[in-house]
This record gives structure tokens, sequence and C-alpha cells, in this order.
């Protein structure tokens, strides 16, 4: 493996100090290696270099792993903590893409956030925000067409303190009353909030957020078990679970560069085919979303399995066929 030019190198330093501070334990040579993408030569040299300059690193014992760690178990050197004006830009940018988004309690925290910066930069503020300003005017997002549904963020409140307690939370749905354990908040084209109502089961289940009012907390506890959000969220398409799917895609060669540059999923595996065509497999759930998100492919798109969601999509195109033809 090829090091870095030299140029690069005393940022490196930089930037482990940095890295060997924001981790309790410390780091190791492996933790080196993945995060400056370098060999382990290199990474002990960065490390020898480092304990040189900064003598208060030290080798951190940890029971959990036979690697050697170091790091500052004593405390941290905040004189070398500093942030740049790309990466506020980079934060200012995320906030104007939740806020395009509707995540309204992500924008709020994300302003928190950003002040606080400023108030660590302020002998430096105008400068600072000039720079800011620079990078603004030269960076964006596309904007994409996503319904924007309002709630009250004090509802969220209300949700997280009974996720830190598992405590239920009582709350009308749709006009309608119901009890439910909270195990998590997904944010999609909506905000859903994952969980099990009371008396209808285990299986979670994923609720509108906009759609939820009067919501409080119980006192009834729930045990989530071994429930893992992120695991949960990866076997569907999209936010609704369901039948489970082993889809099979075949993608003109038309489009196959977007193909195989595009993330459908994370079970995907994708094949460029002799022909130039891509094939894409992946399993999830969710029938609806999945078909909704091939519509966009147009005629580039061929569902090669199941049957089942060929004949669903097939019956959407022709209902919507339908729908565009005078009457």
């Amino acid at each position: 493996m090829e090091d870095k030019p030299r140029y690069s190198r005393t940022t490196d330093i930089m930037e482990l100090l940095i890295l060997m501070q924001s981790r309790v334990q410390g780091v190791t040579l492996n933790d080196i290696q993945k995060e400056f993408n370098v060999s382990r030569r290199t990474a002990e040299r960065m490390r020898d270099s480092l304990i040189y300059a900064v003598p208060q690193i030290e080798e951190i014992e940890n029971f959990k792993s036979r690697e050697k760690h170091w790091g500052f178990p004593n405390g941290y050197m905040k004189e070398f903590i500093n942030f740049t004006a790309q990466e506020v830009a980079n934060l200012e940018n995320l906030k104007k893409f939740q806020l395009s988004q509707g995540y309204d309690d992500k924008v709020k925290i994300l302003e928190q956030t950003i002040n606080k910066i400023r108030v660590l930069n302020r002998k430096k503020l105008p400068q600072f925000d000039n720079a800011i300003e620079i990078i603004m005017q030269t960076e964006g997002f596309v904007i994409h067409q996503t319904p924007r549904y309002k709630f009250d963020l004090s509802m969220l409140e209300t949700i997280r303190e009974a996720m830190a307690q598992n405590k239920k939370i009582s709350a009308k749905y749709n006009n309608k009353n119901k009890i439910i354990a909270p195990f998590g908040l997904i944010y999609g084209s909506k905000v859903y909030l994952t969980g099990v109502e009371e008396d209808k089961g285990t299986i979670p289940y994923c609720y509108l957020l906009h759609k939820f009012s009067d919501i409080k907390l119980t006192q009834d506890s729930f045990d989530k078990g071994n429930f893992n959000l992120d695991e949960f969220s990866k076997k569907s398409f999209g936010v609704y679970q369901g039948e489970c799917f082993n889809v099979k895609l075949l993608f003109s060669k038309n489009v196959a560069q977007d193909v195989l540059n595009y993330h459908f999923h994370s079970t995907q595996k994708i094949k460029r085919n002799e022909d130039g065509t891509v094939t894409v497999k992946f399993k999830a759930s969710g029938d609806k979303e999945i078909l909704w998100h091939l519509f966009k492919w147009g005629e580039d798109v061929k569902i090669l399995s199941p049957s089942k969601l060929k004949k669903e999509y097939i019956q959407m195109l022709e209902d919507a066929l339908s729908n565009q033809k005078e009457k």
C-alpha cells in the first residue's frame, strides 16, 4: 500500500491526535490503518511521531481486546480542537436538507449545535462567517419533491422520554385511542414511530407520526427484548414491513452505469452481464414501495422474479394507463 504524499502528513498527525481524544479507550494500530488508509508501518510511524510530540499520550489497558491502545486516559487537550468553515458549512447544508424534508426537530438540534460551535470560534467570528457564506453560495442540494407533514415537536419529547424509560404512551391515532410501546423513530419521506400496540401481538408496526395527537406518557413499562431498529429497517425496501420477496430485476444497457452506482437495498447483489444489461438481486418486504420505485426506471427495467410481484406491477401499470385515457 502506498503512503500518502508528504504534504498531508502534518494534517494526518493532527487528525490522529483528535481521534485519540474522541475515544475513551484510545486507538489501535488497526484503527489508524483503517482511518487513514495507510500501511502498518506508516501507522506505527504516525503513532510514534505523535507520542514523541505529545508525551501526555499513554498506552491504555483494554481487557476486552488483545490489541494495544494509545490515548489520553487522564483527560484531553482541548486547545488542539478547532472547527473549520467547511465543517460548519456542511452542517448548514445538512440543516437546509433536513428543513426541505420537514424534519423540524432535527433542524432545531442542528441550529443549537452550530451556535455552540460559533461560540467556540467567537474570536474570529467575522472571518469565520464570511468563509462559511462563500462555501454556502457554491454548494447546495437538489430539491426533491417530497410530502411535508407538520406535527407538534412536543410529541417527540414525550416519545423520546417514553423510549428512554421503556414506558408506553397513550395517544389518538387517526382519532382512535391507542396504547403503544414505542421502539424507535424512522425518518424517510415521512416520519414514522415504530412500536407494538397493546393487545395486538408482538410484531412492530410503523405509525405515521403526523397522524398522532394527544400523546401522553403512561406508567406502564415494556420490554422490547432484542429488537434492533437498524435491522428492522433493513428488512423492508422502504418502511412498511410485510411479505419478504427475493427480487430479481433486469436493467437495460441504457441505464447500466446508473444502476451500477445505485443503492437499492442493503442486501443487493449487482452483476453486469455480457450484453451490457445489469441484473440486480435483493431480499426485502414492502411490495408497494418496491413497485413505486421501479416506476421511475420506465421501460429500462424488467421484473424477472417473483411472479407475484411482476403481476402486481403489470396491474399497477394498467391502472395508471387506464386512468390517463379519456373517458
